[in-house]
């Protein structure tokens, strides 16, 4: 018998066999060719992402210039941006907190307002009856940003670095009052969603393909103890699994993290060295969530090169632990490419033909690893 995407990814992150290899692929936009191709989104995919509008000054949003194709808007964060149409990233103007600012004297929006998870048209109504077609969809986790990548949102990416290297205390003061932001945003979309049988993905971009964006020694301590205080807050107010989302190489500080209690790891870039197999090896515990390269793997490498490499990642997943994807499918990766991907996790991703003695194996392997 079918089971639902939420049974599937559930039993996966139990450590249980599932029926089928389970997938987390996010597109860049999917175009109608590769919809008529590969199916409806639903069908690609186990797991939905739903975030609120957790900035720090969502009332202050708005237009200030549209000049031809350019945009100089203040976003959530309260951040001056200019943006092009069309293009992917936006240029900051100015922070909330520059340097001489007071982070004492700085108050947030409270994480309580409506507007924040009215997130379909600013309507509460329309967000729910959303929520409930994705709940039938889809496994829904919730998500905040983390403690690295959202200050450095209201204080500037260098000027925060800045802080961590030469002015712990500062950047110490500055984190715990973004987390104080960030927990409380987190325990209401947990209520608001109804989403403690899953739980929440923290995203936090803290890594390049070498490592980390800072030492070892500055995440020790700057944002280890916000991770702390995040995963527990999290877990307290009903969070079944927490899941740490990391772009780049944070093998440096990954045994911190899972010492703090994150439950998983998301999205496993190869090309960093994030190599899903060797973290199983050594990270037995820890639900793994990704490892399909999509830099040169999906891009560049022949059918038979993509199907080996899904074959490896989907042998992971047999006894749950394990949910296949991408780190996002962007326009370099051909349909074609995708379409063996997609083909090899159907084809060798069907669990239900297991022996009785193999799910039996999967039982004692599960016993162990809790």
């Amino acid at each position: 018998m079918s089971i639902t995407s939420h049974e599937r990814v559930l039993r996966a992150c139990h450590f249980e066999r599932p029926d089928r290899i389970p997938r987390f692929d996010s597109f860049w936009e999917l175009p109608p060719a590769w919809e008529r191709r590969l199916g409806p989104p639903e069908s690609l995919s186990d797991i939905a992402i739903w975030c609120p509008r957790e900035g720090a000054f969502p009332t202050r949003a708005k237009l200030l210039e549209r000049r031809g194709d350019w945009t100089v808007r203040v976003d959530d964060w309260g951040r001056t941006v200019r943006s092009r149409d069309g293009a992917y990233f936006d240029e900051v103007l100015e922070v909330p907190i520059p340097p001489g600012c007071d982070p004492e004297h700085i108050v947030f929006d409270a994480p309580c307002l409506d507007l924040r998870y009215a997130i379909h048209g600013g309507d509460l109504q329309a967000t729910a009856s959303k929520l409930a077609a994705d709940k039938s969809n889809y496994c829904v986790f919730g998500k905040t940003g983390g403690p690295y990548l959202r200050t450095s949102f209201v204080r500037g990416t260098e000027q925060f670095l800045m802080d961590m290297a030469g002015d712990v205390c500062l950047a110490r003061a500055l984190v715990d009052k973004m987390v104080d932001h960030l927990i409380a945003v987190g325990v209401e979309l947990l209520r608001r969603w109804d989403l403690s049988d899953s739980g929440v993905w923290i995203y936090d971009d803290m890594a390049h393909n070498g490592g980390p964006m800072f030492s070892p020694d500055s995440f020790e301590r700057v944002l280890l103890p916000a991770y702390r205080r995040m995963i527990r807050a999290y877990k307290e107010a009903g969070a079944r699994y927490v899941v740490l989302h990391s772009d780049g190489n944070i093998l440096p500080i990954l045994d911190m993290l899972v010492d703090a209690g994150i439950d998983g790891l998301n999205p496993l870039e190869r090309r960093t060295g994030m190599i899903a197999e060797q973290l199983r090896r050594r990270y037995p515990q820890l639900i793994l969530t990704g490892g399909m390269c999509n830099t040169q793997t999906l891009p560049l490498g022949s059918a038979a090169e993509i199907e080996s490499e899904a074959k490896t990642l989907i042998e992971l997943g047999r006894d749950g632990g394990f949910i296949i994807g991408t780190h996002s499918v962007s326009p370099e990766i051909p349909l074609e490419s995708f379409a063996t991907y997609q083909r090899t996790c159907e084809t060798h991703g069907d669990f239900t033909d297991a022996a009785p003695e193999d799910q039996a194996a999967g039982s004692v392997v599960r016993k162990a690893r809790e």
